[in-house]
């Protein structure tokens, strides 16, 4: 297989690890962008390089519409395509396809257009279903994941420079879950995803799934959450064990007018801001903090195409530094109290959800001291 996994760090459930692709060492826990066609909008990759991304998600059934897979094999694969030297990895279309196509006549297509793009990790064809269906639906689409997992297997031409993941389905049920992290995990491939979440589930049930999942994946292998991007979920999730997130939350939240900063959230669109002189956030480095006030942001937001640069590029820049927040509070030994910092900043009245401490307690993460008096949940 074409990755090499090495954890460097640890506490608990926590890890922090080395992941070696094809084309970049990447250092993980790690949120990755997504550019639906080879693109993160409005940000020249040189501007990804300099925030310090390190993989980009690739759209892999937008892509095929436009500008198609043979093109972009015939130019070189995507990585030259869209002149990116890190790594990228391709979704498996199962998002967008389900309600579009009739798939289970073109899952080895599928696979096939993938290798022909040429991401650094390819995602296998899963049947996805929203997380608030029930019944034998659920078990359905289950079964058919990992039945399309062994048709992707044998149509992947490309696994020594390729690597292919395997979704866990199975709703919020733990049993069909369990069905498919073991089938899965017979089928021994390079990495995971826990797939079918941030669909609008409640939270309680959402970190379970995580930790049920973590827990029964291999140790030794990159463990990815689709989909999630709220930074409060991937601070909890990589407590819990997981290393790779994706999301469109903070760039499309940014051309809404919205900032992440510790605190939360910061709506530039707000009269407030109007004349605030201060930066999005005085604790950033990022060039748009550096170089621009809250008040010319919210003079440009949402009427100027300006605006929502300078937000993506700050919010990104606000997950990048998250995830190299977390790999070296996990590297140098102070995981617990970054968690801890991270929730009083964000809960500075100690009013933490209850599933955050539920998870917390599940993960060994000690976070009483941020919470408001005698919640029974966090002690």
């Amino acid at each position: 297989m074409a990755l090499r996994f090495e954890i460097v760090g640890r506490f608990n459930r926590a890890r922090a690890a080395q992941l070696t692709l094809p084309h970049f060492i990447c250092q993980t826990p790690l949120f990755m962008p997504v550019g639906t066609q080879g693109t993160i909008k409005g940000l020249t990759n040189n501007q990804l390089e300099d925030i310090g991304c390190q993989i980009i998600l690739g759209n892999t059934y937008h892509l095929a519409l436009r500008p198609g897979a043979e093109l972009i094999d015939e130019l070189g694969g995507l990585h030259k395509f869209m002149n990116w030297k890190r790594a990228l990895l391709t979704d498996s279309g199962g998002f967008q396809m389900v309600s579009l196509l009739h798939l289970a006549d073109i899952t080895e297509q599928g696979v096939t257009f993938q290798n022909k793009i040429g991401a650094d990790i390819i995602m296998a064809l899963d049947d996805v279903v929203k997380t608030t269906i029930t019944g034998p639906r659920i078990e359905e689409a289950m079964y058919r994941t990992l039945r399309w997992m062994d048709r992707c297997i044998a149509a992947h031409k490309k696994p020594h420079v390729q690597n292919l993941f395997g979704i866990v389905q199975g709703g919020l049920d733990p049993v069909l879950r369990d069905i498919c992290v073991r089938g899965l995990v017979e089928r021994n491939l390079p990495g995971y995803a826990i797939g079918g979440l941030a669909g609008g589930e409640d939270k309680d049930s959402f970190w379970r799934v995580v930790a049920q999942c973590t827990a029964a994946l291999p140790e030794d292998k990159p463990r990815y959450v689709m989909g999630v991007g709220y930074p409060l979920d991937i601070v909890v999730c990589s407590a819990l064990g997981a290393d790779m997130y994706d999301c469109v939350y903070p760039t499309r939240t940014a051309r809404f007018g919205t900032a992440l900063i510790p605190e939360g959230v910061l709506k530039l669109k707000h009269k407030a801001m109007e004349n605030d002189g201060r930066p999005i956030d005085s604790t950033c480095p990022c060039m748009v903090c550096k170089n621009y006030t809250r008040a010319y942001i919210h003079c440009l937001v949402t009427k100027h195409a300006m605006g929502s640069q300078l937000l993506s590029y700050h919010n990104l820049s606000y997950m990048m530094r998250l995830s190299r927040d977390l790999h070296m509070s996990i590297v140098e030994g102070h995981f617990p109290e970054f968690v801890r910092g991270f929730l009083r900043t964000q809960f500075p009245k100690g009013d933490v959800p209850e599933w955050v401490c539920n998870a917390m307690e599940v993960a060994g993460v000690d976070i009483s001291s941020c919470c408001a008096p005698f919640p029974s949940s966090c002690h």
